[in-house]
């Protein structure tokens, strides 16, 4: 029996489309943004953007995601860390919580998480750590699963690395103190998620919302749908 599962979220234990709703999520933050007085919504948009993906890039060991973000976000954008911070943090209280109409729970996904904690395996939530936790925990909680005592919950607060990079999943093992060999990772993304195998983690792969962009030159150790998931996990010795 493995001693972790590493689990991704989005489109893995939460019903979602994120090529649909990124759009909505961007488009409630420009809401929020000229509620709050920005003039130029789009400029703000266009570099949260721009600063995700030199955070996604990063490979500095010495600064969280958060601060890499804020760092390039803020210098960009000429902006007050302050008032930023305080548009973010009351974006993710109020304006984030609108957008779970754009996403559903699986069925007998909170049944399969449930089973796993009987269990006692070490449970890790391995979204891509580019949002906040408060982001993750809303979306945990629109899946069913938010109240269950994950052994980590990546974020950009507490990561210092992003998917697919293997240092990612590096850092969570030695977070956690597993031996990668005797984890699974479980995730719908072939690049991101897959990608775990680099570091010796076996990979499960979800065929529900199934993300293949048709260049990844990963392989997973076992495949199928939700449905073969909960089968598999009900079985491990």
């Amino acid at each position: 029996m493995f001693e972790a599962i590493l689990f991704d979220l989005d489109g893995t234990l939460l019903d979602i489309d994120m090529g649909f709703f990124l759009p909505k999520y961007f488009g409630e933050m420009g809401r929020k943004a000229v509620s709050q007085g920005y003039l130029d919504p789009k400029r703000l948009v266009d570099q949260l953007l721009l600063s995700t993906d030199v955070m996604i890039n990063d490979l500095s060991p010495e600064t969280t995601n958060e601060e890499t973000f804020m760092q390039d976000f803020l210098s960009n954008l000429e902006a007050d860390e302050l008032e930023m911070r305080a548009f973010f943090d009351e974006f993710y209280l109020s304006g984030f919580p609108r957008l779970q109409e754009y996403c559903s729970p699986f069925g007998g996904v909170p049944e399969m998480m449930a089973g796993v904690f009987e269990r006692g395996i070490k449970t890790v939530i391995a979204t891509n750590s580019v949002f906040p936790l408060r982001a993750i925990q809303s979306r945990l909680d629109w899946a069913g699963v938010g109240k269950f005592p994950y052994e980590l919950i990546t974020s950009y607060e507490n990561m210092h690395y992003c998917k697919p990079h293997p240092q990612y999943y590096q850092e969570i093992v030695q977070c956690i103190g597993a031996d990668p060999s005797k984890c699974l990772m479980v995730g719908n993304d072939t690049q991101e998620d897959l990608a775990a195998g680099m570091i010796g983690i076996k990979t499960f792969l979800v065929e529900d919302r199934l993300i293949d962009n048709g260049n990844s030159p990963y392989h997973p150790d076992w495949q199928g749908s939700l449905q073969d998931l909960f089968q598999f996990i009900k079985k491990m010795k």
